[in-house]
């Protein structure tokens, strides 16, 4: 795949209070470069730090501090004890599904509850909930739907549901608008009159908190719903909700869970992605476990995903893991077709290199990767882009933004000519009339050169510190690991080192060579090296190869190659000596 090679601009952060930076690593005995990313993170004491780096299931927040908690509970035990049909319903992406089997094993397995679980389809009934959804459960005798990862804006749905004598608990993470629908109970930390201490929940978490409430409760001892917490941690990752104050707490408990004791249906997709010989990340869900997930409702349907994260037995879990990891194989073969041939179409459109955005439509394309190939867009030429297809008679698709730049509020501006829409900041979805769609081409283009800067489309690269090679030791790694679980909010340390040479041994890797290995050496240790890995940085490969010296950005991790863990640096971006601020 093309990849034009955009000039990023390297910012570093300010330091930490020097005075501040050198009594932490005194009271902690680490590297003073360390001590400074504790500082940046707004961790100035040795207990402050000590909680960041001792993560405790008892800074879990009351669930009961969440509006409406109590009648969410009230619902459920009563539905249990009347032996009502209980149907989970959730969105067909990870959130939504793993936030499902989450709620359902709980039911079936601490209450014995009478419990199904439905999740619509991407095509035929799109996000959220849908009457179809509703009629089917009326159809099938459930008086209880309690929603996941969706229905905070469902207010004419829910009504109709009420109308057949279907009650509803919502358990959502989105913004509510001004109406909340008619629930029995809404829990939502968003919510305006929500005092929960922290509102970036992911939708399985709000399912999670839903349950430790009825535990609570009902005297349910919490080692009972530890389990769940794998599901939890591939939320969180997933759908890249800030990995601080409780799901800080949640992912880091339910790494643990994953990497020792992980639900049959998860540890046949570790197998699958070659993990179990890994200490599990994650960024290991992001890009390896969480795709496979969503393809199930990109290729087939989501109720595969959670067909999946139920299993009870091996044998289900290999047919149907296999099964999904065809569909993402389909999927990652479909996506990267697309992507070359939309790459081909906005070059050959006039003018484009002048352009501030992407709009490119294809009818024929497979609306299940739209989403996907608008990030490889972007990805490619950094500005806002937006990729349409063809479903049920309209044109339909996905957008994706650059940072700074509100690509929700520059398709509001068209919404006149949109059936609908929705979404957020840096991503959303939208569906109009074909007779349509040149006039918004040319509107959503005249809005994004109005508005967007020539700072908001240069990419770049924040970095915490410069750094020497020699401060990589064992322990100052050791101690890095421990900053884990990296996200949003606690973002994996990015380091420059300069002066930097390739040792002779750097080689072009990758099916189409686009990428480098590299040993590298710094010019005042030549003696020591350590091995990096580049992407899509061929380019550099020759000026290196000449002895030429570099200065590079990266972030460390851990590399495992037949079981055996060593330091890897992954490089972000290379400078030459000249070029670099």
């Amino acid at each position: 795949m093309e990849i034009t090679n955009l000039n990023r601009k390297w910012i570093v952060k300010e330091p930490g209070n020097p005075a501040q930076v050198r009594q932490l690593a005194q009271s902690l005995g680490v590297d003073p470069v360390l001590a400074n990313l504790l500082v940046q993170r707004g961790i100035h004491t040795f207990e402050e730090a000590r909680r960041f780096f001792r993560p405790d299931l008892s800074m879990l927040h009351d669930p009961f501090l969440m509006k409406d908690m109590h009648r969410a509970v009230d619902r459920l035990h009563q539905a249990v004890q009347q032996s009502e049909k209980i149907l989970i319903y959730g969105d067909y992406d990870v959130d939504g599904t793993t936030a499902v089997a989450l709620v359902y094993k709980f039911i079936k397995s601490q209450l014995g509850g009478i419990v199904d679980y439905y999740i619509p389809d991407r095509y035929d009934e799109g996000y959220g909930i849908s009457y179809k959804g509703i009629d089917w459960a009326y159809d099938n005798g459930f008086t209880l739907i309690i929603s996941l990862d969706c229905g905070i804006k469902a207010v004419e749905k829910v009504k109709y549901a009420s109308g057949k004598g279907i009650d509803f608990i919502i358990c959502d993470h989105h913004l509510p608008d001004e109406e909340l629908p008619a629930a029995v109970a809404t829990l939502d930390p968003k919510r305006e009159d929500c005092n929960y201490p922290f509102d970036d929940l992911c939708g399985c978490g709000v399912g999670f908190k839903f349950v430790q409430g009825y535990a609570q409760k009902y005297g349910i001892p919490f080692e009972k719903i530890h389990p769940l917490l794998d599901l939890v941690a591939v939320s969180i990752a997933a759908d890249l909700v800030s990995v601080t104050d409780e799901n800080r707490v949640l992912a880091f408990y339910g790494l643990k869970q994953i990497n020792e004791a992980p639900g049959k249906g998860l540890l046949s997709m570790i197998k699958l992605c070659g993990l179990d010989k890994h200490r599990i990340t994650l960024d290991d869900i992001v890009f390896k476990i969480g795709p496979r997930i969503n393809a199930a409702g990109r290729m087939e349907s989501g109720r595969m995903a959670v067909d999946l994260l139920t299993s009870r037995n091996d044998e289900d879990a290999i047919k149907i893991g296999a099964s999904i990891n065809v569909h993402n194989n389909d999927r990652k073969n479909i996506d990267r077709e697309i992507t070359i041939e939309a790459i081909k179409m906005a070059k050959e459109q006039p003018g484009f290199a002048s352009k501030k955005s992407t709009i490119v439509y294809n009818p024929s394309w497979h609306k299940g990767v739209v989403g996907i190939v608008a990030s490889r867009l972007v990805e490619a030429y950094y500005r806002p882009t937006i990729v349409l297809t063809n479903s049920n008679g309209f044109v339909t698709g996905s957008a994706r933004s650059v940072a700074g730049f509100d690509l929700y509020e520059a398709i509001e501006k068209c919404s006149d000519l949109l059936e609908n829409f929705g979404g957020h900041t840096y991503a959303a979805g939208l569906t109009l009339k074909e007779e349509n769609l040149q006039i918004f081409i040319e509107r959503f283009e005249s809005y994004v050169k109005d508005k967007i800067t020539k700072e908001i489309l240069t990419p770049i690269i924040h970095i915490d510190s410069f750094l020497e090679f020699k401060q990589i030791t064992p322990k100052f790694f050791r101690v890095l690991k421990q900053f884990q679980p990296f996200g949003p909010g606690n973002l994996s340390p990015v380091f420059i080192t300069e002066n930097v040479y390739d040792n002779g041994n750097g080689r072009k890797v990758g099916t189409d060579n686009g990428h480098l290995k590299l040993e590298l050496i710094q010019e005042d240790e030549p003696y020591r090296h350590i091995s990096a890995i580049a992407f899509n940085k061929s380019d550099h490969f020759e000026h290196m190869q000449m002895g030429n010296p570099v200065d590079i950005c990266y972030s460390i991790a851990e590399n495992y190659y037949r079981g055996i863990a060593n330091i890897q640096l992954r490089i972000k971006d290379i400078h030459d000596r000249e070029d670099i601020f």
